[in-house]
């Protein structure tokens, strides 16, 4: 089975992060109380504050850090990052998209939490992207199907004709990596099951410790282990091949529908002024340009994919009805309430 419930401990644990989030953000810093003018006109009226709803460290918080400071400059205040993870980032979406619209407070947003979480929970524990104003897109990122090298599976086929029940690591419920290697698995007709981690990290040390026998995580997590040696690449799921890994076919070259990759946004509460989201995309614009933040991006390996909101929205609305289609299409169930 592909099936991976949220617990009632995480559920607890859950609530009792987003209590602690709520009281600290009332203790200080750019909430409701800015002073900043309806009209935006007093934008920016101190630091402007980026929340990331994962761990430090991982994917999603390094190019976050990577953008708040090359647009810090450009916009002329700081852009302190905010740890606030949870729920595949849905506590801290819920929390920004909550405060005032006066541009002081954003969020970064990963596709999976629009696209694929939904599959996983309930409505009401789902976020949309009409809770917010999208920036800007910034990036993709795209998963990789990995193996122990000392394992000896190279390609689909070994995987096919192995005759085995595989345990598979995820890097959580409701994220691109489980929906990718449970939907893969599903046409492949590989029996499987399903080992969420949180994040990519404990994901691949798992797989490096023989406790799972594959792994689906982000390409920037797993080359630095490619490329020593320790980790064999099977198929990446982009719709065409990832030019930090030109010799690795995709799923859907060796044969299978799963195009899934990470994608990337910064947004600001509903019904923030038009002048102040056109001030902070021309920073991140700014940013988008200059050499530093294009080197980081080509370190990291990450694919610039800076487009408006309006084209992300409709792009994203794309790939949920894609992958809800799939699901029911394969019986792939990631654990939600629908």
């Amino acid at each position: 089975m592909f099936a991976s419930k949220l617990t009632r401990r995480g559920a607890v644990s859950a609530s009792a992060g987003l209590a602690l989030a709520l009281s600290m953000t009332a203790c200080g810093g750019n909430v409701a109380d800015s002073g900043a003018a309806a009209d935006g006109s007093e934008f920016p009226s101190g630091p402007v504050s980026l929340t990331i709803g994962q761990d430090p460290g991982g994917s999603t918080d390094r190019i976050g850090r990577a953008l708040a400071e090359n647009a810090a400059d450009p916009l002329g205040v700081a852009i302190p990052v905010v740890n606030k993870p949870g729920a595949n980032g849905a506590l801290a979406t819920k929390e920004v998209a909550g405060m005032e619209p006066d541009g002081q407070n954003l969020i970064l947003l990963n596709a999976s939490l629009i696209t694929i979480t939904p599959l996983a929970v309930s409505e009401e524990e789902a976020v949309s992207l009409d809770d917010v104003e999208v920036i800007t897109g910034i990036s993709q990122d795209d998963y990789v199907l990995v193996a122990n090298a000392d394992s000896g599976l190279k390609t689909m086929e070994d995987i096919t004709s192995a005759d085995k029940k595989f345990n598979f690591a995820t890097t959580g419920v409701g994220t691109g990596s489980q929906l990718a290697q449970a939907l893969l698995f599903k046409q492949a007709e590989v029996e499987g099951t399903d080992v969420p981690f949180d994040g990519g990290s404990p994901a691949m040390t798992a797989l490096l410790g023989n406790q799972v026998d594959l792994a689906t995580i982000q390409l920037g997590e797993a080359m630095p282990q490619i490329e020593a040696g320790k980790l064999t690449p099977i198929v990446t799921f982009s719709e065409e091949r990832n030019q930090y890994l030109p010799d690795t076919p995709t799923a859907v070259e060796a044969g299978y529908d799963v195009p899934v990759s990470q994608y990337r946004a910064v947004a600001a509460p509903k019904g923030t002024p038009e002048p102040v989201l056109a001030e902070l995309k021309e920073a991140f614009t700014a940013a988008f340009e200059s050499e530093k933040y294009k080197e980081f991006n080509e370190q990291n390996l990450f694919t610039p994919t800076q487009i408006d909101g309006e084209q992300l929205a409709a792009d994203w609305k794309g790939y949920a009805e894609k992958y809800k289609a799939l699901t029911e299409e394969y019986g792939v169930d990631l654990g939600g309430e629908k």
